[in-house]
């Protein structure tokens, strides 16, 4: 079984915290890493544990074995209270590991009963680095070190890793018709039966066409008046289902980058999917030569990046953000990471060749700002390419 990187964050946090909650979208492994770690174990899947715990949480949660992981805690929210009054009886750190498909604790009512007694920790799909064995080196950590280091991999290679993505189940899989089978049940037993329990759904039929417009839509500017018009349904009702998508970890919105350098920002969120090979199940390319022929390819290579630096932002050293860029006169930077007063800024290519144009939207920022600014582009190419002292071209190596 292939190791996570998280792991060491996970085992510390069970260290110091009463309640630790290990979130991600179905399928990304969490069950499996907390099996390896707990051995009292509770399936919320199951119905009779589900109304045993509806019924009496107190005690249920009193009866438990003691350390105790709690999987899908989203199907029975009531434990949550049950576990706060049972934390401040018997403080005892590591004695919960709970596990959830859904974010719960974006619900204000669930944040609130467990404040300052959870540790939130987010599991996803896997990273490239983890399914090459190499799950301890981070490639966030790299890049702001300057360690360009990187390991050859073949094109077509990168491209088989995006269109299958980082679900684990996934990673055996050998024909596109094995994926298409694997992505199509996904999308109907996870995403619709998450998506019902969290929305009450009246019509999942308008909530699977949202899906559908979205997903070409990954690494777009998130325009809800637009989408709610496509889709047919009200703006509010556009904005339900992505709150959905955002509590179910399908999607995520990356905030805009803002800095005093006497330009006009876009104030726009850009939307991401959180996995390519989900994506490309809804795009329908399943093969090297029909994403070499996509119009989406390049949407696909940078939804890749975007996931590969949020996953490796979430156990890096230090705490590190990341934005997009893009003023109102079309200056555009696919990625800015932030790391106290030092920054590194991300272009994206899906070709095989790089030139010194591709840095200029990152070498004017560089210019106007006031902090250390390191110009990355990332492309499908194979060799590191020093432009200058500040500005170098990596190949999508990097990230295996």
């Amino acid at each position: 079984m292939l190791k996570r990187s998280i792991v060491p964050i996970l085992e510390t946090a069970l260290k110091i915290s009463p309640v630790v909650l290990l979130k991600g979208a179905r399928q990304v492994g969490k069950s499996t890493l907390a099996m390896e770690i707990r051995k009292n174990y509770v399936v919320l899947d199951d119905v009779s544990t589900r109304v045993n715990a509806k019924d009496d949480p107190v005690r249920f949660v009193e009866a438990l074995p003691k350390p105790a992981t709690i999987d899908e805690i989203q199907k029975v929210p009531e434990l949550l209270e049950a576990i706060k009054t049972y934390v401040d009886k018997k403080r005892n750190n590591g004695d919960f590991l709970l596990t959830g498909s859904a974010n719960i604790l974006d619900m204000k009512q669930a944040k609130d009963t467990l404040a300052g007694r959870i540790i939130e920790i987010d599991l996803y799909p896997l990273s490239a680095k983890e399914k090459t064995k190499k799950p301890n080196e981070n490639i966030v950590d790299k890049l702001f070190v300057h360690d360009f280091s990187t390991t050859e991999v073949e094109t077509n290679s990168v491209v088989e890793s995006i269109l299958k993505g980082g679900y684990p189940d996934v990673q055996n899989l050998k024909t596109p018709l094995e994926k298409k089978l694997w992505f199509s049940s996904y999308v109907s037993t996870y995403i619709e039966r998450d998506a019902r329990n969290l929305g009450e759904f009246r019509d999942i039929d308008s909530f699977y066409r949202f899906v559908n417009i979205i997903a070409p839509r990954s690494t777009s500017l998130l325009n809800k008046s637009k989408l709610a018009k496509e889709v047919g349904v009200r703006i509010e009702t556009c904005e339900n289902y992505l709150v959905i998508l955002e509590q179910t970890f399908q999607l995520h919105t990356l905030r805009p980058f803002f800095e005093n350098i006497g330009k006009q920002f876009v104030k726009s969120p850009k939307i991401f999917l959180n996995d390519t090979g989900l994506m490309s199940y809804f795009l329908g390319i399943y093969s090297i030569e029909a994403f070499e022929n996509s119009r989406y390819k390049g949407a696909l290579v940078e939804t890749f990046v975007f996931n590969e630096l949020l996953k490796h932002c979430s156990f890096a050293i230090d705490d590190t953000k990341i934005y997009h860029y893009l003023t109102n006169d079309k200056k555009e930077i696919d990625f800015i990471l932030e790391r106290q007063n030092r920054m590194i800024a991300v272009e994206v290519k899906s070709s095989t060749r790089v030139s010194k144009d591709d840095f200029r939207h990152i070498v004017e920022y560089q210019k106007k700002s006031s902090k250390d600014v390191l110009g990355i582009v990332f492309y499908m190419g194979k060799n590191v390419l020093h432009i200058n002292e500040k500005c170098v071209a990596l190949p999508m190596g990097y990230f295996y």
